[in-house]
């Protein structure tokens, strides 16, 4: 009896051992009451509720950065007469982000952007439509009233950029005359 009764008592001992022992949680989002939960939420929403004043702040236009854009993005739209001529609607149709990028970057009047916006819409409707003639008036449209022009390079009149900040590096208009 003595025996057994001494194995009964190790086993529960053992048992014990390894029994899980109460211990007391940090406060985390799992554990928390109404109160506490609502208070976390309003907090957050006041925090978020600040920062679209942060993402509206737009120090990157400048006289340049218009110039840039106008003088690479333009030059793609400008470098489309032939295709509009042709009725190449695929070909118009590939140069859809050089109009989207010359609306935001190269045009800072907003009646104006909203106009060449307007253009823009012209001149996919005509796409979508397979309307070569209407395709040739809105690209017309949109390049007069955004003063788009093709420029060419006069090789003998000196060189075409003087630093990487000018638009024509890298583009057909930044050529250097070396002798």
């Amino acid at each position: 009896m003595k025996i057994s009764a001494a194995i009964a008592l190790t086993f529960a001992a053992s048992a014990s051992a390894f029994a899980p022992a109460p211990v007391e949680r940090a406060s985390t989002s799992l554990n928390m009451d109404r109160r506490a939960a609502a208070t976390q939420i309003a907090t957050g929403a006041a925090v978020l509720a600040g920062l679209p004043q942060l993402a509206l702040a737009d120090g990157a236009r400048s006289a340049v950065t218009v110039q840039r854009a106008r003088g690479i993005y333009g030059q793609r739209i400008a470098g489309l007469e032939g295709a509009v001529n042709a009725g190449d609607f695929g070909a118009v149709a590939s140069e859809k982000n050089a109009f989207i990028l010359f609306n935001s970057g190269g045009i800072t009047d907003k009646a104006k952007k909203s106009q060449a916006v307007a253009g823009t819409n012209a001149i996919f409707a005509a796409i979508r439509a397979k309307d070569a003639g209407a395709l040739k008036k809105a690209y017309g449209d949109y390049k007069s009233a955004n003063e788009i022009s093709v420029i060419t390079v006069d090789m003998t009149n000196g060189q075409g950029y003087s630093s990487d900040a000018d638009w024509k590096t890298r583009t057909p208009a930044g050529a250097i005359y070396v002798r």
